[in-house]
């Protein structure tokens, strides 16, 4: 199973969060919508800062907005300007009161979207794909991952026939829970068309509690000292002799 679904979706709730953190109630599909309207709005209105991803948290009156970029410069803008705007203009488009926080990604080679996004922007660049892929994985080897695959699809330099090549360094663990696996899809436009790129990075294996809160860093960060095998305190050996 662990081939085929989605690498994120299978370890929820267990080494990786939410990306939407509320309880809609009948209001669920508006609620929904409304959080895939922000995404795609920050996504189009700061397309060069490096954002990995939107974590969105509600309570009655306020929404919390958790972006984690590579550029945070980019995103708060000179003196927070840019932030300050995109708030405004959020309250307009929710009608609530939005709390923007950013949250930096001190290695971007270690994450799925940055790497596949900087991979579509070589190949709109006309640079050679298998160039593009190398180098990606040989820089998150090199900062520290124990894994990482690539694969692209679509007419691969210029190609008559669409062909789906593949590179991959270290191993990627699928079938592991306790795996923390980054996965990310992206698309490359190019003159010959569209591209589809893949990316597993495999970070290591999580033992122990993971916070999975937003606010904190959830994909960075863990806490506790009790394996997530055991759940606890051990049980009284009550069959012991005395």
């Amino acid at each position: 199973m662990g081939q085929k679904v989605n690498p994120i979706g299978f370890r929820l709730g267990v080494v990786r969060g939410w990306d939407s953190n509320w309880y809609g109630g009948k209001d669920f599909p508006s609620k929904l919508v409304e959080d895939q309207e922000i995404r795609k709005y920050i996504d189009a209105r700061i397309p060069k800062g490096g954002i990995s991803k939107v974590i969105i948290e509600r309570t009655i009156k306020r929404i919390t907005i958790t972006v984690h970029t590579a550029r945070p410069g980019v995103v708060i803008g000179k003196g927070g300007q840019e932030v300050d705007r995109i708030k405004e203009e959020l309250k307009k488009l929710t009608g609530k009161d939005v709390q923007i926080n950013i949250f930096e990604i001190k290695r971007p080679e270690l994450d799925a979207k940055l790497v596949g996004e900087s991979i579509a922007q070589q190949l709109k660049a006309r640079i050679s794909y298998r160039r593009a892929m190398k180098q990606a994985i040989a820089s998150a080897v090199r900062v520290g991952a124990q894994g990482i695959k690539i694969k692209c699809s679509g007419r691969l330099g210029g190609a008559e026939m669409a062909r789906t090549e593949m590179y991959k360094d270290g191993r990627i663990p699928l079938h592991t829970l306790r795996a923390d696996i980054d996965y990310a899809i992206s698309e490359a436009d190019t003159v010959y068309g569209k591209i589809g790129i893949k990316v597993w990075i495999f970070k290591g294996e999580v033992f122990g509690k993971r916070d999975l809160s937003p606010n904190v860093g959830a994909s960075n960060q863990m806490g506790g000292d009790r394996d997530r095998r055991g759940g606890g305190a051990r049980r009284p050996n009550r069959n012991k002799k005395k």
